[in-house]
């Protein structure tokens, strides 16, 4: 509705404006006499055209339209700043899935990029015929030591019973330790490979081992098929946890000083709609960026998040939390596309008219009608605020501006 009553007002007072023009055109011979010399002012003969040029209204348009005047007023407003960024994620929010050893790739699953995966599936098997080997060692080792102990208990006995050498039974006991070592370390490296011992038996031997997924997450690339030699060293798959994700926005140096850890931030995705997300302000860098100076922060995301995609640009807004700022009347304000501006005049007892000057502002948050402004242009000295009646004189500028084309 406000935008049809400032258009109708626009359009009335540019129809008068042009009514007026049209109406007053002079004929030859009507006594006034437009092409003369002596009527025609040059640039320089001593006459101010700038009074011509301005915006004015009469004291009675004034009182009409209801015109008031104010000053700036210092209110708390939960005013924000502005700040662009990424949706990123924090180092360890990556994982690399390499092979614990070396060996063919055997039986991998059909994924893709972009596919989620859940913590312990099996992405794979791993082959290699050193897995037979360390098997069938532990199980040597396991029946030698078996072996040993028994022979431990003989000695024994013998030394009891005065019959025996101290010695051999000394060394009985030191090959059991080694054994106990050598099994102890081959059944650790067998569980690092995923085979369990427990109930390892000749007729479990196996000769692949699983490839499993660390974490759940994303799939964000894939780097191995079917037959391929895969060796440790080598990163088969990169998964990206989608619960670690966060906000990273660059802060002007202007603003830093007013973002503090636990501040709401919303934003939106352009990419993905208009969809308001939150997030809270969880840390503050340390190191400034000189080329664009800029300093990043990081926003730990709450309730509904959007679509996961690593990198998409976001707009975003930190809350200052109730902060005490300059503001004005709301409808003191005029937008106009991209800027905003308030208009200011010196209301002078002796004139009949009222001059008007436009100062530029950036407009912040708005409560309760009240909305915080920096201003950008300076308020010339002895004038005041227009605080009402703001749109009628942006009304009058435009019609203006359609006479004086015309």
């Amino acid at each position: 509705m406000k935008s049809i009553q400032y258009t109708l007002v626009i359009l009335t007072i540019a129809l008068f404006a042009l009514t007026y023009s049209c109406g007053h055109k002079h004929s030859e011979g009507d006594g006034h006499d437009h092409g003369s010399e002596s009527d025609t002012h040059s640039d320089d003969d001593g006459h101010d055209h700038g009074h011509e040029e301005g915006l004015h209204l009469t004291k009675e348009q004034a009182v009409t339209i209801g015109l008031d005047f104010g000053e700036l007023s210092s209110i708390k407003v939960n005013d924000f700043i502005k700040a662009t960024g990424t949706l990123g994620l924090p180092p360890n929010g990556y994982f690399s899935v390499s092979p614990k050893s070396d060996g063919i790739i055997k039986r991998a699953k059909k994924y893709v990029e972009g596919n989620y995966i859940k913590k312990g599936e099996v992405i794979a098997y791993l082959e290699n015929p050193a897995f037979i080997t360390k098997q069938q060692e532990y199980l040597e080792t396991v029946a030698q030591l078996k072996l040993k102990r028994l022979d431990v208990e003989r000695q024994q006995s013998l030394v009891n019973e005065n019959a025996g050498v101290t010695k051999s039974l000394q060394n009985a006991e030191a090959e059991v330790a080694v054994l106990i070592v050598k099994s102890t370390g081959l059944s650790k490296q067998l569980a690092y490979w995923g085979i369990s011992t427990a109930n390892l038996t000749p007729n479990s031997i196996r000769q692949q081992i699983s490839i499993v997924a660390p974490m759940s997450g994303y799939i964000s690339s894939i780097n191995f098929h079917n037959g391929v030699y895969a060796q440790s060293t080598t990163a088969l798959m990169d998964i990206i946890s989608a619960k670690d994700l966060h906000l990273e926005l660059d802060v002007f140096e202007k603003d830093i000083v007013q973002v503090k850890e636990g501040q709401q931030i919303s934003f939106t995705v352009p990419a993905l709609g208009q969809d308001i997300y939150q997030a809270e302000v969880s840390v503050i860098g340390r190191e400034f960026n000189s080329q664009v100076k800029t300093v990043r922060i990081y926003g730990r995301l709450e309730g509904d998040r959007p679509m996961f995609l690593k990198d998409l640009f976001v707009n975003a807004k930190i809350w200052l939390n109730d902060n005490v700022t300059e503001a004005l009347p709301e409808k003191a304000i005029i937008n106009d596309g991209a800027s905003s501006f308030i208009y200011v005049a010196k209301n002078e007892e002796g004139s009949d008219e009222i001059e008007f000057e436009k100062i530029n502002v950036i407009a912040g948050a708005t409560v309760n009608g009240f909305t915080s402004v920096k201003l950008i242009d300076t308020i010339p000295h002895g004038m005041r605020i227009v605080t009402k009646g703001a749109y009628y004189v942006y009304a009058q500028s435009k019609a203006g501006e359609l006479a004086h084309e015309h």
